[in-house]
């Protein structure tokens, strides 16, 4: 039996007016981490405008969202594209601050650490945490997780808990794949640590993405009046649908070279990978667009 085939739709255009609210990745479909896309920019404030939408950016960021909204605009993201930005790591500070642990070792940039601000929390040595929080790796451009084998393996075996704020294995920035620490958690979990992961495709994320659309239009949304848009199969597909949510697969994303050239990847090839993967997406789009 062959995969039921997935429509590719034009752009945003297209897509059933029944969606009111969309749930927008950003890395990957709406910039690359080096420069926005005009193209997704025009079609989120377009979406806004002539379907009277919301828009929430929903991000494996592990920084808070205000830093997220500076670096949109310093992308070339115009504020007109979206209503508000939800971030795993405003998820995982509040995870944080729920289990009431202050003692924590930080891995991960130190432009990162603002995470903590104002929580009580305080950044410790290896030898005295009582918890590990991962944001990313110190140097993504020359380190791989390999170089923090005996790290890990050692926290692993004090049972400390782990939290990744960016469940992210790879993130594509400009050309080059650079590693995440989604890829941390998983070496972790191999040792037998315990890990939490605060992002995509877990459901707190959704939870406060749901929670935020509810205070910007004084109603929760419908699960049938939300579109889940992004290119990661394996965070915001499988989260979407994990969450009951119709899913607009951006092809031309990570996964590009899984489905032949990127302006007309294969039906065939995508509906393959979907089925394989248990996953399912009302419509693919080479890129975001109108």
């Amino acid at each position: 039996m062959s995969a039921h085939p997935v429509p590719i739709v034009p752009g945003l255009s297209a897509v059933d007016t029944r969606y009111t609210t969309l749930f927008c990745d950003v890395w990957g479909v709406v910039h690359n981490g080096v420069e926005c896309f005009p193209t997704a920019v025009e079609a989120l404030k377009r979406y806004r405008a002539e379907r009277g939408a919301t828009v929430v950016l929903v991000t494996n960021s592990p920084r808070r969202h205000r830093q997220v909204t500076e670096q949109l605009r310093e992308l070339g993201v115009e504020d007109a594209a979206y209503d508000a930005v939800v971030t795993s790591g405003d998820v995982t500070r509040e995870h944080l601050l729920s289990v009431g642990l202050e003692r924590v070792f930080h891995i991960g940039l130190a432009r990162d650490e603002a995470l903590y601000e104002g929580t009580g929390m305080r950044l410790v040595p290896a030898e005295e945490a009582e918890i590990v929080v991962a944001t990313g790796l110190y140097d993504d451009e020359t380190e791989t997780p390999d170089d923090y084998h005996d790290l890990l393996a050692g926290f692993a075996a004090r049972r400390l808990p782990f939290v990744s704020a960016n469940p992210d294995i790879v993130v594509e920035r400009g050309t080059r794949m650079v590693w995440c620490a989604g890829a941390l958690a998983k070496l972790y979990e191999s040792f037998g640590g315990e890990v939490v992961q605060a992002g995509k495709p877990y459901p707190p994320i959704y939870a406060a993405a749901r929670a935020r659309a509810a205070t910007l239009t004084g109603t929760r949304p419908d699960d049938g009046s939300i579109l889940a848009v992004g290119d990661g199969l394996p965070t915001d597909v499988r989260g979407g649908c994990n969450e009951g949510l119709d899913v607009l697969f951006v092809t031309g994303g990570i996964h590009a070279a899984d489905f032949g050239p990127h302006d007309a990847p294969d039906p065939k090839a995508i509906a393959t990978r979907l089925e394989r993967d248990s996953l399912k997406a009302v419509a693919a789009v080479t890129a975001l667009r109108w």
